[in-house]
């Protein structure tokens, strides 16, 4: 049974405020980014421009980055792969998708973004100069209204050439780890990748840091965080490769039945190291009531509300001979849970992110997956 659903309908992922969607794919805004737009509009009041050019040259930057974004799932989509979300961070958008890209095929999506910004610069520079209005580069780095297609062209130019830099989390580690790929295991070649992300982090941070400029030192933490998340991804896929899902799915758990209320289930959440319960009636399942959803239905509904009202009624589902690299990127939000169905449509388990955080734990540890399956809170 393929998955049905990969994040419970209107939850954003951990830190993001504000979220739109393009062409059917939900943008998100990080609060870090946003921290960034804010910084941005500070550093820019004062200068030799109005408020209303320096919004428009950000504002421009801003639909780059989302065209940059959306070239990436464009070219996803014509290898199958569905981008479920994008959520944009400080060093750009981090793309979230329902499978990983193979080597060829990570190639050219990775190739996509900075291509997109490159053909941007190129359609500014040459509408610039076909219309001789072209300025010098010392002319760029005094913020004028009269420049301000020069500095969106430049800006396109600089993001195409810093999502090239081969190291992880850019567009250029991906490339690298593509080529890599061809000659060397796919866990070795994200390792090179993210070595030189983490090489390339601390590099700008200690530069920052000596030249006091402490935007790049803020840019180089997040940097740093992508490659380790990289490597950490790709030592998962190491440890999980060729076992089901069976194997790590929690066997042991309560259920709710639909006329059960709220108070019922905040009692069996007291009394169990169970955080998700799937909501039946008889082998039939109806829906998923998380912890959250239960204490947001508490808060408003009162104790005696029907778990029904508040149980999420298409959770994500996965078959137990899913491979269970592929569903790993699935589970990395924090809370994440997941319903194990046969083909029958009978409930078999469930996966969640912190069994599968302890799965992944014990197996690093040498440990094979066998009979007992490992259960929640052991």
């Amino acid at each position: 049974m393929p998955v049905h659903k990969l994040t419970p309908m209107g939850t954003a992922p951990q830190g993001s405020v504000w979220s739109l969607r393009l062409f059917g794919v939900p943008i998100r805004l990080h609060f870090t980014f946003v921290l960034l737009l804010i910084f941005l509009i500070v550093a820019g009041l004062g200068g030799n421009q109005s408020m209303g050019y320096y919004a428009a040259y950000l504002i421009a930057l801003f639909a780059s980055v989302l065209l940059h974004e959306l070239a990436h799932a464009w070219v996803s989509a014509r290898y199958g792969i569905r981008t479920l979300e994008v959520v944009m961070f400080p060093i750009g958008g981090v793309s979230r998708m329902n499978r990983d890209a193979k080597p060829g095929e990570e190639f050219w999506i990775a190739l996509a973004g900075p291509s997109m910004n490159l053909l941007l610069s190129a359609i500014l520079f040459g509408l610039l100069y076909y219309r001789h209005a072209i300025v010098g580069l010392r002319d760029l780095l005094q913020p004028t209204e009269t420049n301000l297609i020069e500095r969106i062209a430049f800006g396109n130019l600089i993001l195409a050439l810093f999502n090239f830099i081969p190291a992880f989390p850019m567009d250029g580690g991906r490339i690298l780890r593509a080529i890599l790929a061809r000659f060397k295991s796919e866990n070795d070649a994200t390792r090179i990748a993210a070595w030189a992300g983490r090489m390339l982090a601390i590099s700008m941070g200690l530069y920052g840091l000596l030249a006091t400029h402490f935007l790049l030192v803020f840019v180089a933490f997040f940097v740093y965080l992508g490659a380790a998340q990289e490597s950490a991804a790709a030592m998962g896929r190491t440890l999980t490769a060729g076992l089901p899902v069976s194997s790590a799915m929690v066997t042991e758990f309560h259920t709710l039945d639909h006329g059960s209320t709220i108070r019922e289930a905040a009692n069996l959440l007291l009394a169990t190291s169970q955080q998700d319960f799937p909501v039946v009636h008889g082998d039939q399942v109806l829906g998923l009531l998380g912890r959250n959803a239960l204490m947001r239905a508490l808060a408003n509904e009162g104790p005696d509300a029907y778990v029904g009202g508040a149980m999420d009624r298409e959770p994500p589902t996965l078959s137990p001979d899913q491979d269970l690299a592929d569903v790993l990127p699935l589970m990395a939000h924090s809370g994440m849970c997941a319903l194990v169905m046969d083909s029958g449509g009978r409930l078999v388990g469930l996966l969640t992110a912190d069994n599968l955080s302890q799965f992944l734990l014990l197996r690093r540890f040498g440990m094979e997956p066998g009979t007992p399956h490992l259960n929640a809170g052991d």
